[in-house]
């Protein structure tokens, strides 16, 4: 998969300025790693006169099956030798978009600080992709490309020149020319349009697509007339994202047509409504809790285990002192949400060194978990049924052993101040039992003393003076050798 881009240039203002805008080094050839392969940047010519950098991302094909659990192009199943024989190692796509935004990630926001300068300067530019999927063909590619100032040449690739009656496949060379665009504006061009061509992506196409795609489409797309179809092809063709963003997209028209700013046109919400707090949910107040203790302890390597469907796991991620995350869950189904919430298969290898996702069960000792230097129970003990308590408890603090175990569970006492809860019953449907503060407590304080451990309790949410906290969390704790032997 490769693409080049060129400049020309003189003494006065050399070609090579493209090195830095690009933030990559003429002289240098070099490789960054990316989710799915290997991306190359190289300059096959580099002078005042003229300079070209060249993108060759390579396709780890086999991981990216791997990562796409075994799906195809748009999410749709392929045979299995299709999975691995195709045209994503070779075809402009989606993965190229992404490399692009990942390896030109400063040059893509317009920014220079070595010559800051640079990047407002229009200046002759020439795109060439080689190989580029184009479903509608190459008047769609003219369509998409020049409206934005590009002079087009699309090229339709045949499907064997040996064979001219075989007729054109559906991927074209593409060659484009401008002379008053800037490198930020070209680059998001080329984010977003070379999926959009392409009419799919390698991955699950999520809420956040819309403001990656306002993003890179700001300044042009709110004007472009084939913003309909742009909008659907780059949202995958999901309804609810693409009505979200053809409306944010019309606010912006709207605003650029009255010189105004967004926010004065999207008044419908008066400032009082606007000014007022809205109660913090006791999920997010849980977790708050639970990042706070975690980061009282000093821990870095942290389980969660019953993680369900990553929240906590999506929050830890965004704290660089926690450095290694693992995951625990017996349900599948909710290892693949969290994978999904996590964004697994984009995220970059740094990031994905730091988090995994187990299968396991909690009632069984696993090897995989020790060593650590805390673990969470978040709103788990209570879906155990009372006799498998004890499995839990030898797994974690007798086998596991983590310097700092924290538990939280409700406090059935404070359920009579839910005013939607009937009266003697739970909070969830699976809740095999819900403790009094006491009972808690007195759980854990034999735990603490059976594996030598201390505990200390912390309210979580609003502590009433009659009936308690709506959540309440044990802190463990660990002894030291001589004080687990005597315990």
């Amino acid at each position: 998969m490769f693409l080049t881009i060129s400049t020309t240039g003189s003494a006065e203002r050399p070609a090579t300025d493209l090195g830095f805008l690009l933030h990559k080094h003429p002289e240098k050839a070099q490789a960054f790693s990316t989710s799915h392969g290997t991306a190359h940047v190289l300059y096959p010519e580099a002078d005042a006169e003229r300079c070209t950098a060249a993108l060759l991302l390579e396709v780890d094909a086999v991981a990216l099956v791997r990562r796409g659990k075994g799906r195809g192009r748009g999410g749709a199943p392929d045979a299995a030798l299709a999975q691995y024989v195709n045209d994503r190692p070779y075809a402009a796509s989606s993965l190229l978009a992404v490399a692009l935004s990942a390896v030109f990630s400063s040059a893509l926001r317009g920014v220079c600080a070595a010559r800051p300068e640079l990047p407002a300067q229009p200046r002759p530019l020439r795109v060439e992709v080689p190989a580029l999927p184009a479903r509608g063909g190459p008047e769609l590619v003219r369509r998409l490309f020049a409206p934005l100032g590009w002079t087009v040449t699309a090229e339709p690739v045949a499907l064997d020149a040996e064979f001219p009656e075989w007729g054109d496949s559906r991927y074209v060379r593409l060659v484009l020319e401008a002379e008053t665009l800037t490198l930020a504006e070209t680059l998001r061009h080329l984010y977003v349009l070379l999926p959009v061509l392409d009419d799919a992506k390698h991955y699950w196409v999520a809420s956040d697509e819309v403001d990656k795609l306002l993003r890179a489409g700001e300044g042009w797309l709110p004007a472009h007339p084939e913003q309909k179809l742009i909008t659907s092809r780059y949202l995958s063709r999901r309804w609810s994202l693409t009505r979200q963003a053809m409306e944010r997209l019309e606010l912006v028209r709207l605003a650029e047509a009255d010189d105004s700013d967004v926010e004065e046109i999207d008044n419908a919400v008066e400032a009082e409504t606007e000014s007022e707090e809205k109660p913090t949910p006791l999920a997010v107040r849980r977790r708050e809790a639970i990042l706070a203790a975690l980061r009282a302890c000093g821990a870095a390597r942290v389980l969660d285990l019953g993680c369900g469907q990553g929240q906590l796991l999506q929050a830890l991620l965004k704290d660089p002192s926690f450095t290694g995350i693992v995951g625990v869950d017996v349900s599948m189904r909710a290892l693949t949400i969290a994978s999904r919430r996590l964004k697994l298969d984009r995220m970059g290898e740094r990031q994905a060194a730091r988090v995994q996702l187990f299968q396991g069960s909690l009632a069984y000792t696993d090897k995989r978990l020790e060593g650590y230097d805390a673990a969470v129970l978040s709103e788990v003990i209570e879906h155990l049924d009372l006799p498998r308590l004890p499995a839990l408890e030898y797994a974690v603090f007798g086998a596991a052993r983590p310097r700092t175990v924290l538990v939280t569970t409700p406090n059935v006492e404070y359920n009579v101040r839910w005013e939607t809860l009937p009266a003697s019953h739970v909070r969830h449907g699976d809740h095999r039992f819900e403790w009094t503060r006491g009972e808690f407590r007195a759980w854990a304080a034999e735990v603490a003393g059976r594996h030598g451990y201390t505990v200390e309790f912390v309210p979580v949410g609003p502590d009433d003076p009659e009936v308690g906290p709506p959540t309440q969390m044990a802190v463990f704790t660990a002894g030291t050798v001589q004080e687990a032997k005597a315990a």
